[in-house]
């Protein structure tokens, strides 16, 4: 199955060239890397956007600016407009998982609205998009900063992305049951000498409960390997430490 596009991330009327540089470190920090720039209030490029991108400079590379927010998503199918303000827009609300399902399962461009630090969209940029995408958030305190708006839908795209494929490392094999009897017994020595299985009639029972847990977990090879050699470190006289 084709990956669906990267949705785009859509900076409106940015007034800090900070914000937009920890924007774009959170865009790559997810995988993303196409910003779109609307008016910004200082001008761009910004110098100050480098060093809070730490690193991110292919975002701020690539960065395209525009005039109006029209022409910053006139090529996207699906626009989402981030907003934790009331609006009175009859429009759908969605939460960040939402959003992320809809833009992994579609093939159309699609791209997502941040608006300015300290005012948020206007009306008018929330009318252009096909839903408003808000999370939970203290009805008392709901100050997002920028950058940490983006990461927040950034991360939720990326969980259904190939970044959530987990590294391709084999697990080691389990060990074959004779290695388990092994250590079984080993064990058992020793709890004998130290007499552990006390009192008497609860022996087997033990025996059996010790047996479960090295039975059950799925042990590699290695692992036996290591708790016997801590079994005869415990049973063994002490090392000198020279």
């Amino acid at each position: 199955m084709e990956a669906s596009p990267k949705p785009a991330i859509v900076l409106v009327r940015p007034q800090l060239g900070q914000n937009i540089g920890k924007a774009a470190r959170a865009m790559l920090n997810f995988g993303l890397t196409e910003m779109r720039i609307v008016a910004p209030r200082d001008g761009w490029p910004n110098p100050d956007a480098g060093p809070s991108a730490s690193g991110a400079d292919i975002v701020l590379e690539r960065a395209r600016v525009f005039d109006t927010v029209k022409q910053a998503v006139a090529d996207c199918s699906a626009i989402y407009a981030s907003t934790v303000r009331r609006r009175d827009l009859v429009m759908p609300v969605l939460s960040p998982e939402a959003m992320a399902k809809e833009i992994a399962s579609s093939s159309a461009p699609s791209c997502i609205l941040f608006g300015p630090e300290r005012s948020g969209l206007e009306t008018e940029d929330v009318a252009l998009a096909k839903a408003i995408v808000t999370v939970p958030i203290n009805p008392d305190f709901g100050s997002l900063n920028l950058a940490q708006a983006v990461i927040l839908l950034a991360y939720e795209w990326s969980k259904r992305s190939e970044l959530a494929v987990p590294p391709d490392k084999p697990l080691e094999p389990v060990a074959p049951h004779g290695e388990l009897e092994g250590l079984i017994g080993q064990l058992d020595e020793a709890l004998v000498e130290k007499g552990y299985f006390h009192p008497p009639s609860r022996t087997e029972a033990t025996r059996n409960t010790l047996r479960t847990i090295f039975t059950k977990s799925g042990w590699s090879s290695r692992e036996v390997k290591a708790v016997r050699g801590v079994i005869r470190a415990l049973m063994g006289p002490e090392r000198r430490r020279d």
